[in-house]
């Protein structure tokens, strides 16, 4: 039996995810799959967006541009936003969900940290929906995080679920993290640990995981199947940006300095502070 002492309190890291923003041309089409099969809640809309969230908590941006190029699955952006569950129980009766919809899956994983199950949506935006195991299982005997891609047991998973139908997802559950497609792992190195401040928490060969506050990553970055690519294209569907949440206001002072020393643009507006990553990829940092 675990307790809620033994996961990891998002809210007390440094830095998390709060929205992610996603560049659409069928603005109705994507927000009916996050609102049917991830059970997000819609919170806005107004015909050219919709965010969507955990009860009133946005979590998602669908930003609308019918004449949008589709994405391009070697250019940088995005793999994957990835939806933590509470519990063990909220994914197996999320699964459970998807299940009787006969939803296609495109993978599921045991990474010794969590567990994982992998979907995209209508427009080919890759999502992670997830359950962290207990914080106490994820290091090896150096203090290291382990992480490793294993067989998920769904079968298990489901029975987690207990029968007990989903509802759609728990107002207490968030993006746990984001996973990008980058050109090259030295440089998001530079941009994602140098300038922004995150640790390199793993990393697997061609991808650097960075995390905040001891977690297991907040933020990836892969060259799997973008190596080499260059600045993101405009016009095209796919990533918008990713907001990040930092807890101590003056944080974001420091991190203004850092990209300030490294020849990186800052905008500032009502919304927060953004910088762009190598690729062209929007990061913006509010308190």
């Amino acid at each position: 039996m675990t307790s809620a002492a033994e996961f990891f309190d998002m809210d007390a890291a440094p830095m998390r995810i709060g929205t992610v923003r996603l560049k659409v041309r069928n603005l109705d089409t994507v927000a009916g799959f996050y609102r049917h099969v991830l059970g997000l809640s819609a919170i806005d809309a107004d015909g050219q967006t919709a965010t969507l969230g955990a009860g009133r908590t946005p979590l998602i941006v669908l930003e609308a541009d019918p004449a949008l190029a589709p994405g391009d699955p070697r250019q940088a952006g995005l793999f994957h936003t990835a939806f933590l569950m509470p519990t063990r129980a909220d994914l197996g009766r999320w699964l459970g969900h998807v299940a009787a919809l006969r939803v296609p899956l495109h993978g599921a994983s045991d990474h010794i940290v969590s567990e994982a199950i992998y979907l995209a949506d209508p427009e080919g935006n890759g999502i992670e929906v997830y359950a962290d195991r207990p914080v106490a299982g994820w290091r090896d005997a150096d203090g290291q995080i382990r992480m490793a891609t294993e067989r998920l047991d769904l079968h298990d998973v489901l029975a987690a679920g207990e029968g007990r139908a989903w509802t759609g997802f728990p107002e207490d559950g968030r993006i746990g993290h984001v996973h990008l497609q980058i050109g090259d792992v030295a440089a998001s190195d530079r941009f994602y640990r140098d300038v922004l401040g995150f640790d390199i928490a793993a990393d697997y060969p061609g991808a650097s995981f960075y995390g905040s506050g001891g977690y297991h990553h907040q933020l990836a970055g892969n060259i799997w199947n973008s190596r080499g690519a260059g600045r993101r294209p405009e016009g095209m569907t796919g990533l918008g940006g990713v907001e990040i949440v930092v807890r101590d206001a003056s944080d974001i002072a420091e991190v203004a300095a850092r990209a300030e020393e490294a020849g990186i643009e800052i905008a500032r507006d009502e919304i927060g502070t953004t910088l762009r990553d190598p690729w062209g990829i929007a990061v913006t940092l509010k308190a």
